[in-house]
């Protein structure tokens, strides 16, 4: 048999329109990427109550595959999967619930996330392990290495990096150089290259929970910032992120950097090409799993702006002799017009450093004669509008050339309004 025979097999066994064969021929549509199929037999599966269905029918209705997105639509699927006792469909609506729109951001989303990490979902227990390896307590570290050790042993690629590198230095573990060495060697035959030198401390918690305790509201509770600026508004702050949430986000990106593309002012590449000589990637909501949005709040929060007022999450690395030269963050109207002009223009950037360069790599405004020097954990955040809604001269910034090392930062713009839906 072939494809196209396995396939008319699987149409003549759901012609009956019983849930499993319509589940069944669904995935195989997907697997053929023939989406637009796909969703309607899952859609016709959903209605019959199949739980795999259901959820995979609010993926594609919250990602827009096969069909318009409508978030809403989602969120009735996955609470119809969530009430037949499927946790992963309580997994997507804790995600969409960090963004306290579609779904509330309240203790629920602590209660799915506890859910899937029973259920040993690996991007749960993935989350799970960064939120307590934020803490300083030995059984909250303890923990973290469980949990990541669990995610990992069910394939989770970047939980297996994130844990080489704890087992390595010794963060909540024993340090086994030769354990970790060997886990990277097994990363490295599966495409996954080693993760840059990280050492990063996070602030400590303003309100300390008790141990194992899986207390997701202190993401809104960022360290104090230092402030430098009043006009634009420009503050520091240290020990926003800490040493998993900067290796999550180097690992997320590093597979799909590409040179980065900067379009000049007057819509022609010509001369604005050299302003930035990085590489970078930009998170579509489709590779957003809960670690990485659960980071975008904090950014965002550190902001004290939400997590729906911001564009797709950027990720940049700078390797010696890059840079990204004096360039101000706020758009041009017609470049609001083309994208989400409801949303207004970007009001304000918060760029969380991963790495530490050697050398180099500060971010200047050089209106105000300020530097922020990059270091693993830091935020910077910085106003790009004045009161009145109009581009601010003094918010005219530079990362200045990484001398030696490298620099990774990931970049929030906010706009003045939601841009999000979830």
């Amino acid at each position: 048999m072939n494809d196209s025979t396995d396939l008319a097999a699987l149409r003549a066994a759901a012609a009956s329109g019983a849930p499993d064969d319509l589940y069944r021929l669904a995935i195989a549509l997907v697997a053929g990427l023939q989406m637009e199929e796909a969703f309607e037999v899952h859609r016709r599966a959903a209605e019959g109550g199949h739980p795999g269905s259901l959820i995979e029918f609010g993926r594609m209705l919250m990602y827009g595959i096969g069909t318009e997105a409508d978030i809403d639509l989602a969120v009735e699927a996955f609470e119809r999967a969530e009430a037949l006792g499927q946790p992963i469909a309580g997994y997507f609506l804790a995600l969409i619930g960090l963004g306290n729109t579609a779904v509330p951001r309240d203790a629920r989303i602590g209660e799915r996330l506890l859910a899937a990490v029973q259920a040993g979902h690996p991007p749960a227990l993935r989350a799970a392990a960064i939120h307590f390896g934020r803490k300083p307590n030995l059984q909250d570290q303890a923990m973290a290495i469980q949990l990541l050790d669990h995610a990992a042993g069910r394939g989770d690629a970047i939980a297996a990096q994130l844990l080489a590198e704890r087992v390595r230095r010794g963060e909540g573990v024993t340090a086994h150089p030769e354990s970790a060495a060997q886990l990277k060697a097994r990363l490295r035959e599966g495409g996954f290259p080693d993760l840059p030198e990280i050492i990063a401390v996070p602030a400590a918690p303003r309100r300390p929970s008790p141990p194992a305790t899986l207390a997701l509201d202190e993401v809104l509770d960022p360290p104090d910032a230092v402030v430098l600026c009043e006009s634009p508004r420009i503050a520091r702050i240290d020990g926003l992120l800490s040493v998993d949430e900067c290796r999550l986000l180097v690992a997320s990106a590093a597979p799909m950097l590409q040179a980065s593309r900067v379009h000049a002012r007057d819509g022609t590449d010509a001369g604005e090409q050299s302003l930035r000589t990085s590489r970078d990637v930009s998170f579509d909501p489709l590779l957003e799993d809960f670690s990485l949005r659960l980071v975008q709040l904090r950014m965002a929060a550190a902001a004290g702006m939400e997590l729906v007022d911001a564009e797709q999450l950027i990720v940049l690395q700078y390797e010696p002799g890059q840079e990204y030269r004096p360039h101000r963050d706020d758009l041009p109207p017609e470049a609001i017009a083309r994208d989400r002009p409801s949303a207004g223009n970007r009001r304000r950037t918060i760029c969380a450093y991963l790495t530490t360069p050697a050398a180099g790599g500060a971010t200047e405004f050089p209106a105000r004669d300020l530097r922020v020097e990059a270091e693993a954990g830091r935020a910077v955040v910085f106003d790009s509008l004045d009161a009145e809604g109009r581009p601010h001269p003094g918010a005219v910034h530079a990362g200045l050339p990484v001398e030696r090392g490298e620099k990774w930062v990931a970049t929030l713009w906010l706009r003045e309004r939601p841009y999000r839906a979830y």
